[in-house]
């Protein structure tokens, strides 16, 4: 799922300093120019525990995608044609490293990859949060074009060309439907609401655009987690094991963090508790947060397998 933090440094959270090796940081006001460029062997990289100070440099310079997967991971494979996809038609506007959490342990661990696919951005060497799990294509598209905002904010504006080829000029991405593009518009601006309108709008006019299903989906939790507290909410549920909106709050925040399993955890012990009568709208919440993360993820199956025996 698209991480909803897009934009929020993920400093504390993850610790790249034991792999900054001898690249210092810049100081304030030392961001690559505008326009600036850089040649690299090719806009997808293999990339390593040891090569990694390069990428973390890079990425003054151009925003860097880091695609953290694994040889045995199914949704990995269907992401990753989908990433280098989008990056080549960026036209060097954003490079691509593809990190096997396998054989690089040390980048594992400094990002916390506890399930892949996780797609991480760089921008002037600090992470940045995108989406775990397969996702389609339009919501790439969309996660990509919010980086770039996030990168020129920062300064990071410049570009990649592959060694011995001239700069090529990006080419233009299709618009987005309307209605996609006026959920778009309002998720930038914090308007939820408006966002769900748009989406569900897109919906009635075709009930079979994925894309607007997963956007609704993703924006509702949006919606559900702004302004809520985190302390106050995980107290509240402490003290009520089985009220229901109290559980839902914890899970959604939860589910937004990326703790993915204690959002399932949370929801199916709820409905193992409760009587069969008020079960229902527990199960629903938990069918919604399984498409978030999409049902080729190990912890949905899991998840579902464990809702499966508590029905029957």
């Amino acid at each position: 799922m698209t991480d909803p933090t897009l934009g929020a440094s993920l400093r504390g959270a993850v610790d790249l300093s034991s792999l900054r090796n001898r690249p210092a940081p810049a100081a304030p006001g030392e961001e690559a120019p505008a326009g600036a460029g850089a040649a690299v062997p090719s806009l997808v990289l293999d990339v390593t525990d040891d090569t990694f100070p390069q990428v973390l440099e890079l990425s003054r310079t151009v925003p860097v995608v880091v695609d953290l997967w694994a040889e045995w991971c199914g949704p990995c494979k269907q992401l990753s044609p989908i990433l280098e996809k989008v990056v080549v038609e960026l036209g060097g506007r954003v490079v691509l490293a593809k990190v096997d959490v396998d054989a690089n342990p040390q980048l594992s661990q400094a990002f916390r990859a506890q399930s892949i696919p996780m797609v991480v951005a760089l921008v002037a060497g600090q992470p940045v949060p995108m989406f775990t799990g397969a996702v389609p294509e339009q919501q790439v598209r969309e996660v990509f074009a919010q980086l770039l905002q996030l990168a020129a904010q920062n300064g990071v504006t410049g570009s990649a060309t592959v060694d011995g080829e001239a700069p090529q000029e990006a080419p233009a991405e299709p618009p987005l439907p309307p209605l996609h593009a006026e959920a778009f518009a309002a998720i930038e601006e914090g308007d939820y609401a408006r966002a769900v309108a748009a989406y569900e709008q897109a919906l009635l006019e075709n009930p079979r655009d994925a894309e607007a299903r997963a956007g609704l989906g993703q924006v509702r939790l949006l919606d559900r987690v702004q302004g809520v507290d985190l302390q106050a909410a995980r107290a509240a549920a402490a003290s009520a094991p089985q009220d229901v909106a109290a559980q839902f709050t914890v899970a959604d925040l939860d589910l937004a963090g990326g703790h993915v399993e204690d959002a399932y955890g949370r929801l199916l012990d709820l409905f193992a508790q409760l009587p069969a009568d008020e079960r229902t709208p527990v199960r629903e919440r938990l069918l919604e947060l399984f498409a978030l993360v999409g049902d080729a993820d190990p912890r949905v199956i899991a998840a579902r397998g464990r809702l499966a025996s508590l029905l029957f």
